[in-house]
């Protein structure tokens, strides 16, 4: 009988483990940005917006991710390697939304900067 618990408990906390990974959900990354050298005022406060919302669920999702390999990488016991394995890829998804958002940002702060260089002209 203890056995059976033993089995079945494991079988839930491997299910808890992959529900906990099925949750963090790599945010859809926003369209470019607005055209700043033809854009309205309206359509990059728009577009900032956006960016913001993007920015915010990045965040959410790299918060996320740590919690994930932190309960991940516990429920590997003893089992170093498979805790190292969980962290790396953590640390490969955490690296790649970073440079995903770090280039949105640039875009966007391009755009911004042609938007305020019209505006002088």
């Amino acid at each position: 009988m203890k056995g059976i618990h033993t089995t079945f408990a494991l079988a839930l906390l491997t299910l808890a483990s992959v529900s906990a990974y099925a949750d963090c959900v790599y945010p859809k990354t926003p369209e470019a940005a607005p055209n700043g050298s033809t854009a309205t005022e309206a359509e990059m406060v728009a577009g900032m917006q956006v960016f913001k919302k993007y920015q915010d669920d990045v965040n959410a999702y790299l918060t996320c991710l740590d919690l994930d390999a932190k309960t991940r990488s516990a429920t590997a016991g003893d089992n170093a390697q498979q805790a190292k394995d969980i962290k790396e890829m953590a640390a490969k998804k955490h690296n790649s939304a970073i440079d995903e958002l770090s280039a949105r940002a640039d875009a966007f702060n391009q755009q911004l900067r042609a938007f305020k260089a019209k505006q002088k002209s």
